[in-house]
């Protein structure tokens, strides 16, 4: 891990957003550290769980960018504890190359992972990305169907009134597919489309759906609005019954 990045332009014009780093392995930490301080980020640094809740308390992150392999209290369960408290994006490293590994960190609420051994640009470009993705978009208007409203300006969904606990990706997700109803896409569009992502592992979007499904169906088994595609893809649709599903 010894690379140079550049700050993007305006990145050190005042305090940026403030980034907790949770790993207990120092030297991975003061790289990772250095990197998002350099490309204009407020980081803090935490060593194990316990002390993460804590600072997360304390100071509440932008984002998380959390070590998988924790001493005393794992990183998942770490993410499970910040997910009940709000919707802080979560970025899982893990050094394990176990699929299985990536997909908990995903059905805890992680919104992305990166595998050690890693690229600290890549990270720092992958923190942008999910910031970036946080951020309200150009189009701010709500949009509603079959039941469902996201609010894109106050980041709030909602089903029949009630509102959903959703991670960053689940929002974006369910405002892509309430603002294209009727049309098939493909994981590698989705990936494109939501995630902003040229490439990547189209299980992210497989857990995401799931996920999705969980929170807005009345029965994920038998999705009626969030219907897979045999050969294609996802389609979300205004009600219409479904046959039993596997995503």
């Amino acid at each position: 891990m010894h690379e140079s990045y550049e700050p993007a332009k305006g990145a050190t014009d005042g305090p940026g957003p403030r980034v907790l780093v949770v790993d207990d392995d120092p030297t991975v930490a003061e790289v990772v550290t250095g990197y998002l301080d350099r490309a204009g980020y407020a980081v803090d640094h935490a060593g194990d769980g316990p002390a993460a809740l804590a600072r997360a308390t304390a100071s509440p992150p932008d984002l998380v960018v959390l070590d998988l392999m924790l001493p005393g209290m794992d990183g998942l369960e770490v993410c499970r504890r910040l997910r009940a408290r709000g919707p802080v994006p979560v970025i899982m490293l893990t050094a394990r190359g176990d699929e299985d590994d990536r997909i908990l960190g995903l059905e805890v609420g992680a919104d992305d992972y990166v595998t050690k051994p890693f690229s600290p640009r890549e990270l720092v470009l992958r923190v942008e990305s999910v910031l970036r993705r946080a951020r309200p978009g150009t189009d701010r208007q709500p949009v509603s169907a079959a039941g469902l409203t996201v609010d894109p300006a106050a980041r709030r969904a909602t089903r029949d009134g009630t509102e959903l606990a959703l991670t960053l990706r689940e929002f974006d997700l369910l405002a892509f597919f309430l603002r294209h109803p009727g049309r098939a896409y493909s994981r590698e569009e989705l990936m494109r489309e939501v995630w902003g992502w040229e490439f990547g592992d189209l299980s992210t979007v497989t857990v995401h759906i799931r996920r999705l499904r969980g929170k807005v169906e009345d029965d994920p088994a038998r999705p009626r609005l969030i219907q897979t595609v045999w050969g294609v893809g996802y389609r979300f649709e205004t009600g219409r019954p479904a046959e039993p599903s596997e995503v």
